[in-house]
């Protein structure tokens, strides 16, 4: 199978975790302090995998540098655009609540789905990157989007559907953006392969510092707003958790 076709179906993978989590949300009344216990879990996840996986492998494949230099530029990238989605209805795309309904701001619904791409391709560009170092695929950082991206579907459909939103526009939503994290996962590894570390270092840490971001903006306050007391421990149990998978997979 070509190595980019590989790239593309892990990043399709992963982003299928959006679908499980839209369909649980859609399917089953989930009370808002489980949800809000999944996403400080998925969050945890996610910010041990950018500090050992991703920013630890860019930093010694492309030095000090690239890697602060492409992590401070994803971060700068990600608010800027980030904040005119906000302005436009996306400000609580990954909320259980919040969101504005069509009739309360006709171009939510695209700023919304804007919003929730600009959140998920950063995630498949490094699935895809991940592959340009000795030919397989960084496993743990799949896992690591595959389990925080569970919590985003899930939350934020739950938000979706509060606001109105169709279950043709939630599904359409998920759907495209899985679709659209494979593709990014296949142009990630076609559009860095044979680059210099530096540049694939600086890639990789751009869309770290995208994560990052995000997870600072939209995904750690909706933990804390509802688990409250709780979030920082669950976050740490998931931070602990993807430790121990960089060990068993990383070595």
């Amino acid at each position: 199978m070509p190595m980019w076709l590989q790239a593309g179906g892990w990043g399709l993978l992963a982003g299928a975790a959006l679908i499980v989590g839209a369909a649980v949300g859609f399917g089953v009344r989930v009370p808002p302090r489980w949800i809000a216990a999944i996403t400080a879990f998925g969050s945890g996840v996610l910010i041990s995998a950018l500090a050992f996986e991703l920013m630890e492998q860019a930093y010694r494949r492309g030095g000090f540098v690239p890697a602060a230099g492409g992590f401070l530029g994803g971060a700068i990238a990600f608010t800027v655009i980030s904040v005119l989605l906000n302005r436009h209805g996306a400000k609580h795309r990954k909320r259980s609540h919040g969101q504005p309904s069509a009739s309360d701001d006709a171009g939510s619904g695209l700023a919304i789905a804007a919003g929730a791409l600009l959140d998920g391709i950063p995630e498949s560009i490094v699935i895809g990157v991940s592959l340009l170092q000795g030919g397989n695929v960084s496993m743990v950082a799949v896992i690591a989007i595959f389990i925080s991206n569970l919590p985003e579907g899930l939350s934020s459909v739950v938000g979706m559907k509060k606001a109105g939103r169709s279950a043709k526009y939630i599904f359409s939503v998920w759907i495209g953006i899985a679709v659209a994290s494979g593709l990014a996962a296949g142009l990630g590894y076609v559009g860095f392969a044979g680059m210099s570390p530096g540049v694939i270092a600086a890639t990789t840490t751009v869309a770290a510092g995208a994560m990052l971001a995000m997870l600072a903006d939209t995904m750690i306050p909706e933990a804390f707003e509802s688990a409250h007391d709780f979030a920082g421990l669950i976050t740490v149990i998931g931070f602990l958790t993807s430790f121990a998978l960089s060990k068993v997979f990383g070595g």
